[in-house]
């Protein structure tokens, strides 16, 4: 741990497109400055899972905009495992399913799932170390972060990144199948009118195709710890 040397509140804001390994590294960091790690992701498919598991179909916008008013999302960790509970029920592996992952990009872009899951975002960051990792923390959710970090990396290494994730999950597609869904899910996030995938002002970018994790790891944390003086 590095607790001594970094203060008790702050927000580490990571933000990039999929498969940059935001949850992988976000996860790391919170471990190293006992922090809390928060997927906003996870979010955005835990209203996706629910209104699937609830017959709704993702495309009807107003009654996916009903399931995020009254959804209770809450990340619990359990030891080294963190799970995801959506009105009380485990989701941790739902939301990784391949009919998650086929409509998640629709309702990420509604307005009323974006104000509800912010909302609620804001609240979860309000106190503490916490580590938030999504597509709008910097520039939308928290833009007054002490630190900001975007991630990038070319679509072929998110690809594989992505499927090897889905296929450690016991999710099996062909490499074509990700690669169209991350150049979908690209195409929505940067496209859509409500918070884009934006590198946020001041924010540190690191390309992570041509490191490991734990290469960018330390530059996030030489970050931290030189209080975002300096460039990692």
């Amino acid at each position: 741990m590095i607790k001594p040397d970094l203060p008790d509140n702050f927000i580490v804001a990571i933000d990039g497109p999929a498969g940059s390994g935001k949850s992988t590294l976000a996860k790391r960091l919170a471990e190293k400055i006992d922090g809390v790690m928060i997927d906003t992701g996870a979010m955005y498919r835990a209203v996706t899972a629910k209104a699937l598991d609830l017959n709704i179909d993702p495309a009807d916008e107003k009654a996916v905009g009903k399931i995020a008013e009254s959804i209770a999302i809450q990340f619990n960790k359990e030891g080294q495992a963190r799970k995801i509970m959506v009105d009380g029920a485990d989701f941790t592996a739902r939301i990784r399913d391949n009919d998650v992952n086929e409509s998640v990009s629709k309702v990420a872009v509604y307005p009323a799932v974006r104000r509800r899951m912010v909302a609620l975002q804001r609240k979860m960051g309000g106190k503490g170390r916490i580590v938030m990792e999504g597509r709008d923390i910097g520039s939308n959710v928290f833009p007054d972060a002490r630190f900001k970090f975007f991630l990038v990396a070319d679509e072929q290494v998110r690809a594989r990144r992505r499927m090897l994730e889905m296929s450690q999950a016991g999710i099996e597609v062909s490499l074509k199948q990700v690669m169209e869904n991350i150049k979908t899910r690209d195409k929505t996030d940067s496209e859509r009118k409500d918070a884009p995938l934006v590198k946020p002002p001041g924010a540190v970018e690191i390309d992570t195709g041509h490191l490991n994790i734990d290469e960018v790891l330390a530059r996030m944390i030489q970050f931290l710890v030189s209080g975002g003086g300096q460039a990692a």
